[in-house]
């Protein structure tokens, strides 16, 4: 199963970005607006990472003005954490999970919201897109929407929503197949509507497209152990951690 998803990590983030390598990493680099990427372990590479590969990296990093942070999966590549450790770097744990048990029942959803999937010409796809912007505090990247059209038009993202009975997106999130293999990302919900299920609902929706396109391995990672205890109820079970490094006061989403 890990294999498969190295395989998905260093699938996915070429559809809208470059690969640079440096030795045992792989930095990624979007091409054009957009979430910034990260340096992660070249595919394959399972030892151990000097320290000076980390240093290589986040030198590049610093000289693109994209943020200097590494993920990767504890269990697949061991020797990196030591390494980016000893370069100064933060590193923060996260459960990484893989559907693959029966789904208990999903909370009722409150009265007048509805969840649906949103597709490039969707009334609802700028609000949708702007909703886990809202969700971690920050303002929507310029052209989001449009960006996030043209990944759906091509197939590389689908995207569910959570909308009250304004037709404000209130929850959202997507997930990215590629081939046999897709993980739910970004789900996020704004902060006046916490605490009501949509988050967990709007995830259902997401396992439900991605078995209906016939993806075997839906995966995620959760913010941590709480976190984690929901996404169970939908049937994810941990099996590994997911690891981010980043600088020291920057927290991990």
């Amino acid at each position: 199963m890990l294999t498969r998803l190295e395989n998905y990590y260093d699938s996915v983030p070429r559809s809208a970005a470059r690969a640079e390598e440096f030795g045992p990493l792989t930095l990624f680099v979007r091409e054009g607006e957009g979430w910034p990427y990260y340096a992660r372990p070249a595919l394959g590479h399972t030892g151990e990472v000097p320290v000076a590969a980390v240093e290589k990296v986040r030198a590049r990093q610093r000289e693109l003005g994209v943020p200097e942070a590494f993920e990767w999966v504890a269990e697949t590549t061991p020797g990196l954490r030591a390494a980016v450790e000893a370069s100064g770097l933060v590193v923060h744990a996260h459960p990484l999970m893989v559907l693959s048990a029966p789904a208990e029942a999903v909370p009722d959803l409150p009265e007048g919201v509805t969840v649906r999937r949103v597709d490039a010409g969707d009334p609802g796809l700028a609000s949708a897109a702007a909703a886990p912007y809202a969700a971690f505090g920050m303002s929507p990247a310029p052209g989001a929407a449009e960006q996030l059209a043209a990944r759906l038009t091509a197939g590389l993202t689908r995207l569910a929503a959570a909308f009250d009975a304004s037709g404000t997106a209130l929850a959202a999130g997507q997930h990215q197949p590629v081939g046999a293999v897709s993980e739910v990302v970004g789900v996020g919900t704004r902060p006046e509507a916490r605490r009501r299920g949509l988050g967990l609902a709007v995830t259902a929706a997401l396992v439900a497209d991605a078995r209906a396109l016939g993806v075997e391995t839906v995966f995620l990672s959760a913010t941590d152990a709480d976190v984690a205890r929901l996404y169970a109820r939908l049937g994810f079970r941990t099996v590994g951690t997911a690891l981010i490094a980043e600088p020291a006061g920057e927290g991990a989403a």
